[in-house]
């Protein structure tokens, strides 16, 4: 049996919910139960997807989170960078580092909504076909064209 709760009707009698746990995998929720004096605890379970590559006390998925953060950043710095002095070496950059966050961006929707081993396999090869062709296609354009820089400049113009 599932029943909705508003918060501020719980937070005005007095009861303060537990939203801080040691574990991620429980939402814990305190509510007043009708007929005892005492509130009870709901707890709601998340599904959490395993990790598929990762083995147990590796620092792999820790590092690719720190680089995800890292690229994150970069990202947000070549925006002014690209701005002010545009060039072929801010343009290749701008189309690595873009195909790269995409990249690992789908990844991971991929890693949460595709479910089964020959599905994920398919997958996988699709997103690696689709960043390949995304990055061959910044650089043709960088190469034949005006590049990303003076392209987005030249939206920005008009």
């Amino acid at each position: 049996m599932a029943s909705i709760v508003r918060l501020s009707s719980v937070c005005r009698r007095g009861v303060k919910p537990l939203f801080y746990q040691t574990t991620l995998l429980a939402r814990p929720l305190v509510v007043p139960h009708k007929c005892q004096e005492q509130p009870y605890q709901l707890t709601a379970k998340i599904h959490a997807s395993q990790a598929l590559y990762a083995g147990s006390g590796s620092k792999a998925a820790s590092m690719h989170w720190t680089a995800e953060r890292v690229l994150s950043i970069v990202l947000l710095a070549m925006g002014p960078v690209a701005y002010y002095s545009p060039g072929p070496v801010i343009d290749y950059s701008l189309a690595a580092a873009l195909t790269l966050h995409g990249h690992w961006g789908l990844g991971q929707v991929l890693t949460d909504y595709v479910h089964g081993e020959a599905k994920i396999k398919m997958a996988n090869a699709g997103l690696f076909l689709l960043s390949t062709v995304t990055f061959a296609g910044l650089c043709y354009f960088n190469y034949h064209d005006v590049g990303i820089c003076k392209a987005v400049a030249l939206l920005w113009s008009k």
